[in-house]
């Protein structure tokens, strides 16, 4: 994370507004950008102008779907590892360069980078993190797949002075295969058509229909239906936080009872500052069990709004763990 002070852009209620719509209820009709005009009183132009605007100053990252691919039957884990500071940048680089790592990040702690593995059914989520280990050579390495998800997504609410909130929250086993969706050829069409940030336009589904031979409204159909099936969680703009005014996070790893773990969870998913709320596995010298992703604007706030939580749970030991460089953040290319 940049330790400066960043300048954020200035805004005006509707364009607090129209980040909160195209966060959350992002339509899907034939003219997306036209309907959420109407929603805030102003015209077409106007959104698509605005919208443009954020994308310049990159406080949106893109406009698309989030997809579930635990649905696919991908696995993933999350990897921690221990790297000398001189070896950090070719470390995040080596790192960086699979397919499957969607987020990196440095984070204040002697496992210093941090990072997501996916890979699709047909690949082998030990084989490929084994990979990694021998590019890489960390001193020390966790491996901590999810067990159960509690909350997961960010909503950044622009209007309510800058607070936030999660887009879902659910509970299920995280690894297992009872959710696996099997697409027809259409909707493989339609999810691979999707994986690419929509155009700001009058019209931005219109190309996309066109490239795998439907028409519009059987396009949005297939579209709605995904999202109904959950294997879209949701459908949106994707906010850089740092950009838009939420400059620090730290992710807090907290020792939880086994049978305390559900109703800890549901404290921390209580927060709006919580976007992500996870059990995962632990690990020898790893003894903490539930994950949580904690977001403010400036340390303090995030470090206050922590002992705030571990005094609600009930919780005395736990690790926060700032994030100091953000390495990578991107949707990773889904096989269908």
């Amino acid at each position: 994370m940049n330790e400066n002070k960043r300048a954020i852009p200035k805004m005006d209620n509707t364009d607090r507004g129209l980040l909160n719509i195209l966060q959350m209820a992002f339509p899907l009709i034939p003219e997306p950008f036209a309907e959420v005009g109407t929603v805030l009183g102003i015209n077409e132009g106007e959104v698509l102008q605005r919208t443009r605007r954020f994308k310049k100053e990159r406080i949106i990252r893109y406009i698309g779907p989030v997809f579930d691919s635990r649905s696919l039957g991908y696995s993933s884990t999350l990897v921690a590892m221990r790297i000398p500071d001189d070896r950090i940048e070719r470390a995040a680089a080596t790192v960086n360069h699979h397919p499957g790592v969607s987020h990196n990040y440095m984070r204040d702690d002697e496992y210093n980078l941090w990072f997501t593995l996916s890979v699709p059914p047909e690949g082998d989520i030990d084989s490929e993190l084994n990979k990694l280990i021998q590019e890489v050579s960390p001193e020390r390495v966790l491996d901590l797949p999810v067990v159960r998800l509690f909350k997961i997504g960010a909503f950044f609410d622009m209007s309510a002075n800058g607070s936030h909130t999660a887009e879902s929250l659910q509970t299920r086993a995280g690894i297992d295969s009872a959710n696996i969706i099997e697409l027809s050829p259409i909707e493989r069409a339609v999810v691979g058509e999707l994986q690419q940030d929509i155009s700001v336009t009058g019209r931005p589904f219109d190309g996309l229909a066109k490239n795998v031979g439907m028409q519009i409204s059987e396009f949005l159909e297939t579209c709605r239906r995904l999202k109904e099936s959950g294997l879209i969680r949701r459908f949106g703009a994707s906010i850089n936080h740092h950009n838009a005014g939420f400059d620090a996070n730290a992710m807090v790893c907290w020792k939880v009872e086994p049978d305390m773990v559900e109703g800890a969870a549901a404290v921390m998913s209580g927060f709006p500052e919580v976007s992500h709320c996870y059990e995962r596995r632990t690990a020898p010298d790893w003894p903490y069990n539930l994950f949580t992703m904690v977001h403010g604007r400036t340390r303090e706030e995030v470090n206050q709004k922590v002992l705030d939580m571990a005094k609600r749970a009930g919780i005395r030991e736990y690790k926060s763990l700032l994030t100091l460089r953000e390495f990578k953040k991107e949707r990773i290319t889904l096989k269908v």
